[in-house]
């Protein structure tokens, strides 16, 4: 009977685990820069649907970047002719994504390009985090031609605090200065991107993500110990012991 109990207790696979939580996070501190001002108004970027206009098909892709970017610290500055940070670093996505339907809409900032402020407010946004890996993922469609500080000086800033500014310029060429959001991308170590179509834009999306790729939020680690083999070794000691009594009365 004890040997079949063994055997039985060895059968349900007794076991014992600890768990612990990584629930630190250890992704990027990411600020987006979003270009609201007049040209954003602009439609015909969709090509399956041109009723939406630039600013909208930004936001819409933007909320789709950083739904899945759970391990990320990311924070939201929006500029025209003027630049302010519409949501501070937060691992909060929801409520980030929550806060663009806030925002009214274009012309919030007003209707210039004040690519330098924008690229200073990010760096200031920036200021709060504590990650080793800070970027700043700048979208525009127009050309520097206002504010208070100088793209030079921002990108300056942006090297001494080992930040990668991340450019992207929408729309018709000719219509963002190409060469400034090159030189802006290449001199912070990160790269420029180019799209004329929503599609285009969501590909560079996806590139980015590549390039700066988030790490999956907190995971739950087990450390799993069976005992199966003792009930089982005691059974196999037990019955060896029985067959040897056995032969021993033969």
């Amino acid at each position: 009977m004890l040997i079949y109990t063994l055997l039985v207790l060895a059968l349900a696979s007794p076991f014992s685990y600890s768990s612990s939580l990584a629930s630190e996070k250890k992704g990027r501190d990411l600020v987006l820069v979003l270009d609201t001002s007049g040209s954003m108004a602009e439609r015909g970027f969709n090509k399956k649907d041109k009723n939406q206009n630039k600013y909208d098909i930004s936001v819409s892709l933007a909320k789709a970047f950083i739904k899945n970017r759970y391990d990320d610290n990311i924070g939201l500055v929006v500029f025209g002719s003027y630049a302010f940070s519409a949501s501070p670093l937060t691992y909060d996505l929801k409520g980030l994504s929550e806060m663009f339907d806030l925002m009214s809409d274009v012309g919030i900032a007003g209707t210039s390009t004040a690519i330098g402020d924008a690229l200073m407010q990010g760096l200031y946004t920036l200021e709060a985090g504590e990650a080793k890996s800070k970027v700043l993922i700048l979208l525009t469609d127009g050309q520097h031609n206002a504010g208070k500080s100088s793209p030079h000086q921002a990108v300056t800033l942006a090297k001494k605090r080992g930040v990668k500014v991340y450019t992207i310029g929408i729309g018709k060429k000719g219509d963002y200065d190409e060469k400034l959001l090159s030189t802006i991308a290449k001199e912070s170590g990160a790269k420029s991107f180019f799209a004329s179509t929503a599609d285009e834009l969501e590909d560079v999306y996806k590139e980015i993500e590549e390039l700066e790729p988030s790490s999956i939020a907190s995971e739950h680690y087990f450390n799993k110990e069976q005992y199966f083999v003792y009930p089982l070794f005691l059974a196999i000691l037990l019955l060896l012991f029985l067959i040897w009594r056995y032969e021993e009365n033969k």
